[in-house]
């Protein structure tokens, strides 16, 4: 589901910033900032980030408390040797 957005001129961005970012993060809504008409700013709602990882995109992977075991398990193997494959959901390089 895709917020609502919103469009206002960067004077009365300037004049109402603190009430205009209190009400983003209570609506979820995206608030655009125009100069003479055109788009140059947007203020959307901040999330909350994820704890990261090793990996950053990955929450299987961690690096364990002995440093000779391979930090990636065999069977997940594929994830780091081509992530480009698994984002996407491309065929691997070797497909052919």
């Amino acid at each position: 589901m895709e917020s609502a957005t919103r469009t206002i001129p960067a004077a009365q961005f300037r004049d109402r910033c603190l009430k205009l970012l209190d009400e983003v993060h209570a609506t979820g809504e995206k608030l655009i900032v125009t100069k003479h008409g055109r788009p140059v700013a947007a203020v959307v709602p901040a999330v909350a980030s994820p704890a990261t990882n090793v990996i950053g995109w990955s929450n299987d992977i961690h690096l364990g408390t002995d440093l000779t075991e391979p930090a990636v398990p065999p069977e997940d193997w594929h994830i780091v040797s081509d992530p480009e494959r698994v984002l996407t959901g491309s065929p691997s390089k070797d497909a052919g």
